[in-house]
């Protein structure tokens, strides 16, 4: 599957922005090269996430296993440009899954794993994909028995990672290949070799729609933005990379994972966020950069006793992002500890903002500012800069702004910019501009320092989005889901502020008998019996007599912001 234009394949191979290369191409030349080196190490709880031993496995290994998962891929009947869904939690052989399902042309999905049949639904009736990929079992919960039936409606294979597999279940397992079957799969590969313009992923963006939205990439998209990650967290040959978010999205795949193909390195696996497994992992495996959400890097900054025991000298660098950054916090890993924080702001569709030492020095600059990447008129060393072009539009007037301090919509294009929305040709022609532009809905204003207009200042969104630790939901799912509950006669769904998550939702009810109360407990159940991940549930309720709306009848959720925060 191909979906960009051949104009601009055209353009930009000519400009040395894509090229030939596929995602796992890089792996199979690090492979190649160092056979020996420690590729992916699994995070050391494993065993109690999973029920199965923590790996570590060299590149030998690792491609051992690659290349068992694309024979098990071929007599399950998966050919090129099939979409299969993966709902998996960073595991070693995850990165595996990726290796083969990309070198045999296939496109892979990623869910979160707090996805069940509520968001399942969703996804598989729009891609009708061949496949949907998990485990028997992740913490207290059965992914593979809650897939079952969404599966099952739509003739979608469900498959198992390992040899344990229910009934209507099919087992992917890790069989070490005898020569005979690398033989046949060299043969395979001579006559089906993708490109590296197929479509390799479909990642999922709430948006604010309050419904799913598929984002197709092709290798080269990835290849295109990765170098934005790469260059700004400066990477080197080698390094040992710690990535502790899910690898369903840009953050993970764009950062930690594209990063460590282009340099060969090791990956540290690691998810959901635990910090003494975190810190554990820092102090055995020595990596030289890391990601870690700001509520997590504040908390450690404040806790000497947590500090006393933690060893980060091996870290260079520290990626943050999905919320704003305390510039005291940046400077106390600098002044104490020698590591730089790098603000990153990206999205799926192809935002790519790094704000590191080395655009920003002071760290009032990088806790809110952002180089203008993609303008002629200023120049920033990094690839990427070069690669992209932004520019600031006036929501209400549509001319670009280009003076200091006043809002606009970021919009941007370029080979990093995917070509659409899946299956939405509709929602894809509302989000871009006739010359191009992807309209990100992200609110920026130029910021003039030392008399030059080099940064962008994000401001926020066009349209509200609840983020609850760095998660991004659509207060309309939220919305729809509450009026289905049977006493409930409307409801605005509304962020209230959480030291830890930065976001919670709070529920603000009308409910349909007059001066009744809805009980928490009620609405969490009503979400917990319609399959929606828990994330998602409201963690607060405040019951009102009716919703403020304006002259035209929408809510005015500003009235609310009051109510949803005020203490019961």
């Amino acid at each position: 599957m191909q979906t960009t234009p051949p104009q601009l394949l055209s353009e930009y191979r000519r400009r040395g922005w894509w090229s030939e290369t596929r995602i796992p191409d890089l792996f199979d030349a690090s492979a190649r090269a160092n056979p020996a080196r420690l590729a992916v190490a699994d995070a050391p709880n494993r065993t109690t996430l999973t029920g199965a031993p923590a790996l570590r496995l060299n590149y030998l290994q690792l491609e051992q296993l690659a290349t068992a998962y694309m024979l098990r891929f071929i007599d399950l009947g998966l050919v090129r440009d099939d979409i299969l869904i993966t709902q998996l939690p960073n595991i070693a052989e995850y990165v595996a899954v990726y290796l083969a399902a990309l070198k045999l042309g296939m496109i892979v999905s990623p869910v979160p794993m707090q996805y069940r049949q509520h968001e399942l639904e969703l996804i598989l009736s729009l891609t009708r994909a061949k496949a949907l990929l998990t485990l028997t079992q992740f913490k207290e919960n059965h992914p593979a028995q809650d897939a079952q039936a969404v599966t099952r409606r739509h003739g979608t294979q469900l498959l198992v990672l390992g040899n344990q597999a229910g009934s209507g279940m099919q087992a992917l397992d890790g069989a070490e290949p005898t020569p005979a079957q690398r033989q046949i799969l060299q043969q395979h590969l001579q006559h089906h070799k993708p490109s590296s313009d197929d479509i390799a992923t479909i990642c999922w963006t709430s948006g604010t729609e309050g419904k799913p939205k598929g984002v197709p990439r092709s290798h080269n998209h990835w290849m295109a933005i990765s170098l934005a990650h790469l260059d700004g967290a400066g990477i080197r040959p080698a390094d040992v990379l710690l990535n502790p978010f899910p690898l369903v999205n840009m953050a993970a795949l764009g950062g930690c994972f594209m990063s460590w193909l282009h340099t060969g390195g090791t990956l540290l696996l690691h998810h959901p966020l635990d910090l003494p497994v975190y810190l554990e992992q820092i102090a055995r495996d020595r990596p030289q950069y890391a990601i870690a959400p700001p509520a997590v890097l504040n908390r450690l900054l404040r806790d000497e006793r947590l500090l006393a025991l933690t060893d980060l000298s091996s870290l260079r660098c520290i990626g943050s992002g999905s919320a704003p950054l305390d510039p005291a916090m940046i400077r106390g890993f600098h002044d104490r500890f020698g590591i730089e924080i790098a603000n990153m702001f990206g999205s799926n569709e192809g935002v790519s903002l790094v704000s590191s030492a080395a655009e920003a020095p002071e760290p009032e600059q990088r806790a809110s500012l952002f180089p203008r990447f993609g303008r002629a008129d200023v120049h920033w060393p990094q690839r990427i800069a070069s690669a992209i072009e932004t520019r600031l539009v006036d929501p209400e007037q549509g001319s670009e702004i280009l003076q200091a301090g006043q809002p606009g919509e970021l919009q941007i294009r370029g080979p990093t910019v995917f070509d659409g929305y899946y299956a939405a040709p509709e929602l894809t022609a509302e989000v871009f501009t006739p010359d191009g532009y992807f309209r990100t809905g992200d609110l920026f204003e130029i910021a003039a320092s030392g008399g030059e207009l080099r940064y962008y200042r994000f401001l926020g969104r066009l349209k509200q989005l609840i983020v609850r630790g760095g998660v991004k939901i659509a207060p309309e799912e939220i919305e729809a889901l509450l009026t289905q509950h049977p006493d409930i006669a409307e409801a605005s769904a509304m962020p209230y502020p959480d030291p830890v998550l930065g976001e919670r939702i709070c529920a603000v009810v009308v409910p349909r008998q007059h001066g009744a109360e809805i009980p928490l407990v009620s609405i969490q159940s009503h979400f917990r019996n319609a399959g929606v991940a828990v994330f998602k549930w409201p963690e607060r309720v405040r019951t009102v007599a009716s919703l403020p709306r304006n002259a035209v009848g929408k809510v005015v959720r500003q009235s609310l912001v009051g109510i949803a925060e005020a203490s019961a």
